[in-house]
């Protein structure tokens, strides 16, 4: 949830960030009006409430046809201060409903625009130029005719068990996510993560604390018969960790590295990456997630980006980072880095990670706060970042094709593979 103190000190401040991420700036307006009239209501309910407290005493000192014409007003006072209570209420329940609609506050230099105006930031290495290792006539295979090739990947048993979009990892195809994410798991343990296996279904009000629960919220799967939903994201789950608890941040920030099965339902990308593994419906990831102070969030936001950098180096990867902008950020996040992999198939960058500085916004919405040295109690800054994911698949094994079908195993995954050096064909 946005701060409301922010807001009434600030609205031009929200109105263009709301311009930037191209959402409605008149909400500020509609949300500053709203509080005006939850103020006025509760000091009407506040006043009239002191003066029924102090009716009150009248009425117990006094005797007869007073006392009884007192007891009618005080009759009369009593609606009346349950009217202003109601007004309060409901003028409270309005301007927070409202302001449940503003994107977090966008960082000084997020782009402005939408998914096609973010900016590069970098590029880490060079995409590999087959045509002159193996010469004009060969041929990029695609992850799912290697993955296939390798029994790896079974994506028409997929289908015909839970439908489009679901999949098998078989053989070495399980056992190489399997050493992707125990990699980034170590990686994180070095980082100071501890590592956690998350829930993957959660109440509304987890989801919605996180601000999933908006414009996107089609992409969510939910369990009506129980209300729960299925996570995206562990991230979820671990921004819930900690909801209404008071933090000790004394030490640094807390970290968490969430392994999760994670679930989107795709809505409305109907057509687009139907091959392979690309944009599935249940897939795993290793989350790294931090509770900071608001003073370190972006220093903490950089440091997540640098630990992603190091998994994609681990796996060589030829990657871009951008600063995506602010019309594709989604409600909870102030600023958000992507790294994309070179896609040498279909010659493109593809997101690998996603990594947000969501400063207090959802920390607000859950109750998650910290105590500082002086004894005040504030909301705390909560990032997240994507550490490795199934997905990452499918660069790796394009990237590092070989000539005959086979792939060669990034040096840094080797270890989790028992030093297997290549994966070869088997069909």
């Amino acid at each position: 949830m946005i701060d409301l103190r922010l807001l009434r000190e600030d609205p031009d401040l929200v109105r263009n960030s709301q311009v930037l991420r191209g959402d409605d700036p008149s909400l500020v307006d509609q949300v500053l009006d709203a509080d005006a009239r939850r103020r006025s209501a509760l000091t009407q309910f506040e006043t009239l409430r002191a003066e029924q407290k102090a009716h009150g005493k009248k009425v117990a000192a006094a005797q007869g046809e007073e006392k009884h014409a007192l007891l009618t007003h005080g009759k009369a006072l009593a609606e009346q201060v349950k009217a202003f209570q109601a007004d309060a209420d409901e003028a409270e329940k309005h301007a927070a409903d409202l302001a449940r609609r503003i994107g977090n506050v966008v960082e000084d230099g997020v782009p402005g625009g939408g998914e096609d105006d973010y900016v590069v930031l970098e590029h880490v290495g060079t995409p590999r130029d087959f045509a002159a290792e193996y010469g004009d006539g060969f041929t990029v295979r695609d992850h799912l005719e290697l993955g296939e090739g390798l029994a790896a990947i079974d994506t028409e048993r997929g289908a015909k068990v839970s439908g489009a979009r679901f999949y098998y990892l078989t053989g070495i195809g399980a056992r190489l996510e399997l050493a992707l994410l125990n990699a980034a798991v170590d990686r994180a343990l070095a980082a100071g993560f501890t590592p956690v296996i998350t829930p993957t279904l959660v109440k509304p009000e987890v989801m919605a604390g996180t601000g999933f629960l908006g414009a996107h919220a089609d992409e969510i799967y939910h369990l009506p018969a129980d209300d729960l939903y299925l996570v995206g994201t562990s991230e979820v789950a671990l921004a819930g960790y900690h909801s209404g608890e008071i933090l000790d941040l004394s030490a640094g920030p807390k970290r968490y590295a969430g392994w999760s099965a994670c679930y989107r339902r795709e809505a409305g990308s109907y057509g687009k990456d139907t091959r392979g593994i690309i944009r599935v419906h249940q897939f795993h990831k290793v989350e790294a997630f931090s509770y900071t102070t608001v003073e370190d969030a972006a220093d903490e936001h950089r440091r997540i980006l640098g630990w992603e950098k190091q998994m994609l180096d681990l796996v060589e990867l030829p990657y871009r980072v951008i600063d995506t902008a602010a019309g594709d950020l989604g409600s909870s996040a102030a600023r958000k880095f992507d790294c994309e992999a070179w896609l040498p198939s279909q010659q493109r960058w593809l997101e690998l990670t996603s990594t947000s500085n969501c400063t207090t916004f959802q920390a607000r919405r859950l109750g998650v706060r910290e105590r500082t040295a002086d004894g005040v109690v504030r909301p705390v800054a909560t990032l997240n970042g994507t550490l490795a994911t199934t997905r990452w698949l499918v660069a790796i094994l394009e990237n590092h094709q070989l000539e005959d079908g086979s792939v060669r195993v990034p040096e840094g995954l080797r270890p989790y593979l028992g030093g297997l050096e290549v994966l070869e064909p088997v069909r």
